[in-house]
C-alpha cells in the first residue's frame, strides 16, 4: 500500500505479523469451542459465556485476516463486508468480555448463582443485539468501508470519507472499548478483594483444617486469572485507544510502523490470549488435553509399529521357508 495524503502505509512486515496473530487467534478462539463441544461435564455457565466470547474473536480474527489479505483500496462490496463483520464481532467482544466479568461478580461477591444465571438471557440480548443493530444501521447510513488504514491495520472499518467518522467510530467500538476499560478493573478489583477477605475469615480455622497444597495452588492461580484478565485486556486495546486519540488530534505519530504494529498485534490477539488463560493454564483442560495428545501419540506409534511389523514378519516367514526348501533340497541331494 503506496502512502498518499492522509493515508496510512501498511508495510509487508506489518501484514505477515497480523496474518500471524489472525492465525493464533483462530486457532486459540477453535480450541476454546472444541474443548467445550468434546468434554460435556466441563459446561459450567462461566465457560459458555467464554465459548460466546470466543465465537465474535473467531470471527474477528477471520475478517481481519481477510482485509489485511486483501489490501482494500476502494469501498468495494467486499470490503463493506468485511468491515461490517470485524465491527460486529468486535464489538460484541467487548460486551461479552464485560458480560463474563459482571456473571463473576453477581457469582461471587454477591453470591447468587441464580441470579448471575438469570442475567445470562440478557446478557445475549445486549451482546449481540446492541452490535448488531449498530452495525446495520452504520451499514445502511453508508459508513462502513474503506479507511485508509488511518485507525486500523489493512482492514475496512467507518469510511475514511464519512464526515461524522469520529462519531461513527465512538459507536462502532470505541466507545465501548473505553466503557470496558473502566468497568474490567473495578469489577475484577472487587471480585479479588471479596476472595482475600474471605480468605481472611477463615484464617483462625486453618491449625485445625488439613493443608490441601493442589487447593492452594489452584487458588492461586485463580487469583492470578483476575489479576491478568483486565491487565491482559487493556495491554492488548491500549494501542488502537491511542492511534485514535492521535487521530483526534490530527498527529502523524498514528502512522508510526511500530505503533501500527502493536495496534495489528493487539486487536488480532484476543482469541489467542483467551486460550493461553482459560486453556493452558486451566489445569483440568489442560491434563485432558494433554491426555488426548498422549493417546494419539501411542496409537500413531502402534499403528507405525504395526505397519513396520508386518513386512518383518512377512520377511521372516519368507526367510524360514526358504531355509526349509535349502534343508530340503540338500536332504534330497544327499539321500541321491
Amino acid at each position: 500500500m503506496i502512502a498518499s495524503g492522509n493515508q496510512t502505509e501498511l508495510y509487508l512486515s506489518e501484514q505477515v505479523v497480523v496474518l500471524c496473530t489472525c492465525a493464533l487467534s483462530f486457532l486459540g478462539s477453535s480450541l476454546i469451542i472444541l474443548t467445550h463441544i468434546i468434554w460435556t461435564d466441563l459446561r459450567t455457565t462461566p465457560r459458555r459465556l467464554l465459548v460466546f466470547l470466543s465465537v465474535t474473536d473467531w470471527l474477528s480474527a477471520v475478517s481481519y485476516a481477510f482485509g489485511v489479505w486483501s489490501v482494500f483500496r476502494t469501498d468495494s462490496p467486499e470490503c463493506v463486508a468485511q468491515g461490517a463483520i470485524s465491527t460486529f464481532a468486535n464489538t460484541s467482544s467487548f460486551f461479552w468480555t464485560v458480560s463474563i466479568a459482571v456473571y463473576l461478580y453477581v457469582f461471587i461477591v454477591r453470591s447468587s448463582q441464580r441470579v448471575a444465571d438469570s442475567m445470562v438471557l440478557l446478557f445475549h440480548l445486549v451482546s449481540w443485539g446492541v452490535p448488531l443493530i449498530i452495525t446495520v444501521t452504520a451499514v445502511c447510513l453508508n459508513k462502513i468501508g474503506y479507511d485508509a488504514s488511518e485507525v486500523s491495520v489493512g482492514w475496512c472499518w467507518v469510511r475514511i470519507h464519512a464526515p461524522d467518522r469520529v462519531l461513527w467510530m465512538l459507536l462502532t467500538g470505541k466507545i465501548w472499548e473505553f466503557l470496558a476499560y473502566l468497568t474490567l478493573p473495578v469489577l475484577y478489583i472487587l471480585i479479588k478483594r471479596h476472595i482475600h477477605k474471605a480468605h481472611m475469615a477463615l484464617s483462625e480455622y486453618r491449625p485445625i483444617l488439613a493443608n490441601r497444597p493442589p487447593s492452594q495452588s489452584f487458588s492461586s492461580m485463580a487469583d492470578v486469572k483476575l489479576t491478568l484478565i483486565p491487565i491482559i485486556f487493556i495491554v492488548l486495546r491500549i494501542w488502537s485507544t491511542v492511534r485514535f486519540i492521535l487521530l483526534l488530534a490530527d498527529s502523524p505519530v498514528r502512522q508510526n510502523p511500530v505503533l501500527v504494529t502493536l495496534h495489528g498485534i493487539g486487536n488480532t490477539s484476543q482469541g489467542a490470549a483467551n486460550c493461553v488463560m482459560f486453556v493452558l493454564f486451566t489445569q483440568p483442560i489442560r491434563s485432558r488435553l494433554c491426555t488426548a495428545l498422549c493417546c494419539c501419540c501411542s496409537k500413531c506409534r502402534a499403528e507405525e509399529q504395526r505397519s513396520d511389523g508386518t513386512p518383518q514378519r512377512h520377511q521372516a516367514r519368507q526367510d524360514s521357508s526358504t531355509q526349509r526348501e535349502e534343508e530340503d533340497t540338500s536332504r534330497v541331494q544327499t539321500d541321491r
